[in-house]
């Protein structure tokens, strides 16, 4: 029965079909939960706007606007993920996606997250950009080359390698923003 079989795709050993439908309708009404929470969160916040009646401004042009008619689209593209992810038949889905969120993939896409975190919530700001930028670069390649990667690369080669990339990409990045595109950075 081809619907039972391990998929290999160039090596990798992919999860059973039905397995992979069953995880994903799973992981489709998480999602749809958090969209629909984080719709209606905006909508909020662009109805307790102010509405600058006193400005006279045009009620086609009110600052909440955007975000509300976005956030409707968000509730309901989140409603009907939900309602698919309902509907679909998934047994044995709870199981295969707890055990897809403490995977090696899982911690990878949680440090990333992390690191962007601690970039853009603790570095840009409180120091020069290209500062924040050159440390936040260092860090993702060492972390990537030593520590959440199968085969680790020599410590010398990975410091080398992330000090000259943090130092050229953190460089040409402010340079390109703040002298050809003319935008002021954070801290500079």
């Amino acid at each position: 029965h081809a619907s039972r079989r391990t998929v290999s795709f160039e090596g990798i050993v992919l999860a059973e079909p039905d397995t992979e439908k069953a995880r994903m309708s799973r992981a489709d009404l998480i999602t749809a939960v958090v969209l629909v929470v984080l719709g209606v969160a905006i909508l909020y916040g662009s109805w307790t706007m102010p509405r600058l009646e006193a400005r006279r401004i045009h009620p086609a042009t009110i600052p909440g606007l955007v975000p509300g008619l976005l956030s409707i689209a968000l509730i309901i593209c989140g409603g009907l993920l939900g309602l698919r992810s309902i509907r679909t038949p998934s047994p044995g889905g709870w199981a295969s996606l707890r055990a897809a969120l403490f995977s090696a993939e899982t911690a990878r896409a949680l440090a990333v997250t992390a690191l962007i975190l601690v970039f853009t919530l603790g570095l840009v700001g409180r120091m020069p950009f290209w500062a924040a930028s050159a440390i936040f670069i260092f860090a993702f390649v060492m972390m990537f080359e030593l520590w959440l990667t199968d085969t680790p690369h020599r410590l010398p080669v990975s410091l080398a390698w992330a000090a000259a990339l943090a130092a050229i990409v953190s460089a040409a990045v402010f340079w390109v923003f703040q002298y050809q595109f003319l935008v002021r950075l954070p801290g500079s």
